[in-house]
């Protein structure tokens, strides 16, 4: 693999993993905390939070997959990606659809209960920050 084609893949991966990182683990937990932000206000916010790191995700997964497809490169990077790739398919098919339906019931006013798809989303970014952030550090090291 050329030399651009292993720091776009990597650069692509390290700027995910920041913003899994960012968003997922940091800001969402930290909304709920805030000072009068109730659980439908949070759930409004987070839902337009996460479809803006979706669409980036999508973004990013994209230009992974065209690095990977280009020339040769280390087995265990792609291996990592497509764990990244996968959590993000099965969160955005799977369990982003559940995680909708739940947040119009709260916002409806409906339902309170928790849900066990959001912890689902949480395992999944579990096992998508490590991949993504291993991925990156092997294509640096070339």
């Amino acid at each position: 693999m050329d030399s651009w084609t292993a720091a776009l893949w990597a650069a692509a991966t390290f700027v995910w993993f920041g913003m899994v990182l960012a968003i997922s683990f940091l800001e969402t937990p930290l909304k709920f905390r805030a000072p009068g932000v109730t659980v439908p206000i949070g759930l409004a916010i987070g839902r337009l939070v996460f479809r803006a790191l979706n669409a980036a995700e999508v973004v990013l997964g994209l230009i992974v997959v065209v690095a990977m497809t280009t020339g040769d490169h280390r087995r265990a990077a792609e291996v990592l990606s497509v764990v990244a790739l996968t959590a993000l398919t099965v969160q955005l098919t799977v369990v982003r659809p559940q995680l909708r339906r739940r947040t119009e019931r709260v916002l409806a006013g409906r339902s309170q209960q928790r849900s066990a798809a959001h912890l689902l989303y949480v395992a999944l970014e579990v096992v998508k920050a490590p991949a993504l952030l291993a991925a990156g550090v092997l294509l640096l090291a070339g």
